[in-house]
C-alpha cells in the first residue's frame, strides 16, 4: 500500500505498528523516525498541498483533527475522493485504540493488537511506580506563554501527570486546553513548572522566561531545577511517544524531589 501521513502523531503511529516503510509522503512537521527524512514533504499540517498529495496516488491518507484548522484537510480529501481515515485521540486509551484502528485500515490487524499490548504494558509499569512514589508533586504545564495555554482535565497530559505520580494543577477545569493567566498559576502553587511549547524546540526556551514573571518568588522554589524545559514532541503530540515523555518525566521529578 501507498500511505501518506499529514500529521506528526500519525507518522509516529506508523512507526509503532512497524509500517513506516509504506509511507510515500508526510507533512513538513513529521520529524520522527529518521527513516522518513527523504520522503516528499507536503507542506505544514494546516496547509497541506493537496495537488501534490494527489499526485502521489495514495491508497490511504492518515488525517487528523488534533489541531484546530485541520478540518479543511479532511474536507479536501472528501471532495477529491481520496481514501482516508481521521484520527483525533484525546486520551492515552484513544491513542492505544488508534494503533489498532490504523493497523486494521492497512490490512495488518495483528500488528496493531501487538503494538497496543506493548503500549498498555509500558503504561501500566510506570503507573505502578508512580502510585508507589513517596511524593506526589503538583505540575503546571505550559503549552503556550502569551496568552498562557495549559492542559485541563480532558487531556493526555493530565493522565501523564497522574501516571508519573504527580498532579496537573489545572485538572479541575473540564477542558482539553485552558486559556488562563500567570496570577491563576501562582494561586495553584505548583511544585514544578513544565514548559513544553507547541512547535518550539526545547533549545529555544530558557528558564529565565518563568523566573522573570511577576510573583515568581511566591512559588518558593528551592532551585530552578523545579522548572522543567521539555521536548514538545514528547508531550504535545497525541502519539505513543508520550510514553517516552512519561518515563522521562517520572525520572526528572524524582531526581529533583530527592535532591
Amino acid at each position: 500500500m501507498r500511505v501518506i501521513s499529514i500529521c506528526p502523531s500519525n507518522t509516529e503511529i506508523m512507526e509503532y505498528i512497524g509500517l513506516t516503510h509504506l509511507l510515500v509522503g508526510v507533512d513538513d512537521y513529521s520529524d520522527w523516525p529518521s527513516s522518513i527524512a527523504e520522503l516528499p514533504k507536503l507542506g505544514p499540517d494546516l496547509s497541506i498541498n493537496m495537488d501534490l498529495l494527489e499526485q502521489l496516488k495514495p491508497d490511504l491518507v492518515l488525517a487528523s483533527l488534533s489541531v484546530p484548522g485541520m478540518e479543511k484537510n479532511v474536507e479536501s480529501l472528501k471532495k477529491r475522493g481520496i481514501p482516508h481515515i481521521v484520527l483525533n485521540p484525546q486520551s492515552l486509551r484513544e491513542i492505544e485504540q488508534d494503533l489498532i484502528i490504523t493497523a486494521e485500515a492497512l490490512g495488518e490487524p495483528d500488528r496493531g493488537l501487538e503494538a497496543a499490548r506493548t503500549f498498555r504494558a509500558r503504561l501500566e509499569k510506570i503507573k505502578e511506580k508512580g502510585a508507589n512514589a513517596e511524593t506526589h508533586p503538583k505540575l503546571y504545564w505550559e503549552w503556550w506563554p502569551k496568552p498562557i495555554f495549559t492542559p485541563g482535565k480532558i487531556n493526555w497530559l493530565t493522565e501523564i501527570s497522574e501516571a508519573a505520580g504527580a498532579v496537573n494543577v489545572f485538572q479541575d477545569v473540564e477542558l482539553a486546553s485552558v486559556q488562563t493567566d500567570w496570577e491563576d498559576v501562582l494561586k495553584r502553587k505548583p511544585d514544578f513548572i513544565c514548559l513544553a511549547w507547541v512547535g518550539v524546540r526545547k533549545e529555544k526556551i530558557q528558564k529565565e522566561i518563568a523566573k522573570k514573571r511577576p510573583g515568581y518568588e511566591k512559588l518558593g522554589f528551592k532551585s530552578d531545577n523545579q522548572i522543567l524545559i521539555l521536548e514538545e514532541e514528547l508531550y504535545c503530540r497525541p502519539s505513543p511517544r508520550l510514553l517516552d515523555g512519561l518515563e522521562k518525566l517520572f525520572q526528572l521529578i524524582r531526581n529533583v524531589s530527592e535532591m
